[in-house]
């Protein structure tokens, strides 16, 4: 019996980990709101839970993400996720082929090998599909020891710095598959009840002793046991976390501006997989150790410093790489709300703000709100009163002469009550004006009046998509030049609200829109950014020159973007013509 002492290390590994993970688990979800506590309770038994299952399964197990990133690296991480759940799966089933019960001791499916020495019926089927799995576990292990060595093979330029504690977790996980192959093998020497793998590297163990193959069976349930305590306390931590979180956002539970313990679960999901290191444009300008998988770690270790924090351009390009959809802009967002000291206006003088009068005595279908960016562009402005008027179409310009500002630069910064004040009183005068389409110029207001604003039933539209309407119900009509366009997607437009067609379709009846390396999703950002205040200009140039190099490569005749801060960012220093679709739009009209 003494022998058997060896499933200790695995058996309090497994009790110390899923006491943790109760313990943890409890907590977050206890301390979310009464309302989204509801939400899960009426999702339970709905499709929304086999909708996360689903999505479980092709993301925590198969990663097919990855897979889209890069086939070699999807493989790597499906082998050891996949694998290592199919052996506790058909260990399960081994248990059950022999006894006709799945009633058993836990640690029994794990050691099947020592234990059993007994032929049964189905024992070589069986026996050769533990092996094959067992092969396919290893294949996975083999390439991250590679990864290790040269990342570049699979598709990743730069890697995450592990701290000492992932060090050590990584290392008895890349343990425990060889040593069980090693245990299994000598199993197989002295009793002859392995497969194909086992039973070939048994060939190897003939001199093996009854001792050396308990030994054997000991390390590999230390190296468990090790694992399944380091696991909470590391990166992987994320194996089980990323499951939750994915139920959770199933189950209709969103980020809040302040920091939660979704956002914590959120923050524990993280792979640490380095994705989002190689898309950062910050590298560019040499700028490193900010980027979402170390402001995660900081968050999670409680050491995250406002330089860090800030120095953020907030494009969203990591947030659309990443494979477990993590919402890294409004969490470094709800940081920044937690670090800031928050600005002591009222907004008194909002209330002596004018607003153009409806003109006609009836509601305007319209309100048009330009934003700042668009009156420091007033090319885009005039272009856009241009179009409606053309078109016909009776509109409310609310910020005509002087206006508040929507509030999302306040929020990029951290000012939430500040913001909220302006949105208040933007909200207030929309709403009055009794239109039933909200039309924007800029997609930084176009992000904080879908995210921000409650308007009820009135529809928000950016000028591209708003005029690409008026086309198509023969309001205005273009007239087709033989000008070849690039398009530019402004962050908050493109990878924020999920606008990429509706601009291409309205300049592809302007001229010949030309295709790019990295447009739409992978779109590059111009550098303007009001996320980050702290980059420098030179900084801030360096980013412009390889977006530009991308933009440009086709030499075409003219670029065009949909943001007056992408337009204000790119017109200094090119020789082509840069223009707002609402330029290009009236340049075009008949």
């Amino acid at each position: 019996m003494i022998d058997n002492l060896f499933i200790l290390p695995f058996t309090l590994g497994m009790i110390t980990l899923f006491v943790i993970l109760f313990i943890k688990y409890g907590l977050w979800i206890s301390r979310l709101s009464k309302i989204d506590k509801l939400r899960i309770v009426q999702s339970l038994f709905s499709r929304r839970t086999l909708a996360a299952i689903s999505e479980s399964f092709m993301e925590g197990l198969i990663h097919r993400k990855m897979f889209r990133r890069h086939g070699l690296l999807g493989y790597m991480h499906m082998s050891l996720a996949f694998g290592w759940f199919l052996l506790i799966v058909f260990g399960h089933i081994e248990v059950f082929v022999q006894t006709g019960s799945f009633s058993t001791y836990p640690w029994i499916p794990i050691f099947f090998n020592y234990f059993n020495h007994d032929s049964f019926p189905g024992e070589r089927i069986m026996a050769n599909v533990m092996d094959f799995l067992l092969l396919f576990v290893l294949s996975g292990v083999l390439l991250a020891y590679f990864k290790r060595i040269n990342s570049k093979v699979f598709g990743i330029k730069k890697t995450t710095k592990l701290k000492p504690g992932d060090r050590f977790a990584m290392a008895s996980l890349w343990c425990i598959f060889p040593l069980r192959l090693f245990a299994e093998s000598a199993t197989a020497a002295l009793y002859g009840n392995g497969g194909f793998l086992t039973n070939t590297v048994a060939l190897c163990f003939q001199w093996v002793t009854p001792e050396v193959e308990t030994g054997l069976w000991w390390a590999y349930s230390i190296s468990l046991g090790i694992f399944f305590v380091c696991m909470p306390f590391s990166r992987y931590m994320h194996i089980l976390t990323e499951i939750l979180f994915i139920f959770l956002r199933h189950y209709g539970i969103k980020l809040k501006k302040q920091f939660n313990s979704y956002s914590r679960i959120q923050v524990y999901s993280c792979s640490r997989c380095g994705v989002c290191i190689d898309v950062c444009q910050m590298h560019i300008a040499n700028i490193s150790n900010n980027q979402s998988v170390y402001i995660l770690k900081n968050m999670r270790d409680h050491d995250l410093t406002a330089r860090k924090l800030y120095n953020c351009m907030l494009c969203g390009r990591c947030e659309s790489a990443c494979p477990v959809g993590i919402n890294l802009n409004d969490l470094r967002i709800s940081q920044r709300i937690k670090a800031s000291k928050e600005y002591n206006s009222d907004y008194a003088f909002l209330q002596t703000l004018p607003c153009e009068p409806v003109v006609e005595d009836k509601k305007p279908e319209v309100i048009y709100f330009a934003g700042c960016m668009t009156h420091m562009t007033p090319g885009i402005k005039k272009s856009v009163v241009q179009v409606l008027e053309k078109a016909g179409v009776n509109y409310q310009f609310m910020d005509k002469e002087k206006g508040a500002c929507c509030g999302r630069p306040l929020m990029l910064a951290g000012q939430y009550q500040a913001a909220q004040k302006l949105i208040e009183f933007n909200r207030e005068k929309i709403i009055e004006s009794g239109a039933t389409t909200l039309l924007v110029s800029c997609p930084i207001c176009y992000k904080v009046f879908r995210d921000d604003y409650e308007l009820g039933q009135i529809t928000i539209k950016h000028h591209s998509e708003y005029f690409l309407e008026l086309v198509e119900q023969g309001k205005i009509s273009l007239k087709k030049s033989d000008k070849s366009i690039v398009y530019h997607d402004p962050c908050e437009l493109g990878r924020g609200c999920g606008v990429y067609i509706p601009p291409r379709t309205l300049l592809s009846k302007t001229g010949t829109v030309l295709s790019t390396e990295q447009e739409k999703v992978t779109s590059l950002c111009c550098s303007g950014s009001l996320g980050d205040l702290s980059l420098s200009m030179a900084d801030r140039n360096i980013i412009k020159a390889e977006t530009l190099k991308v933009l440009l490569k086709q030499n075409p005749d003219v670029l065009a973007t949909a943001c007056p801060l992408c337009k204000k960012t790119f017109v200094k220093g090119v020789d082509i013509q840069v223009k707002d679709i609402a330029e290009i739009i009236v340049d075009a009209m008949e």
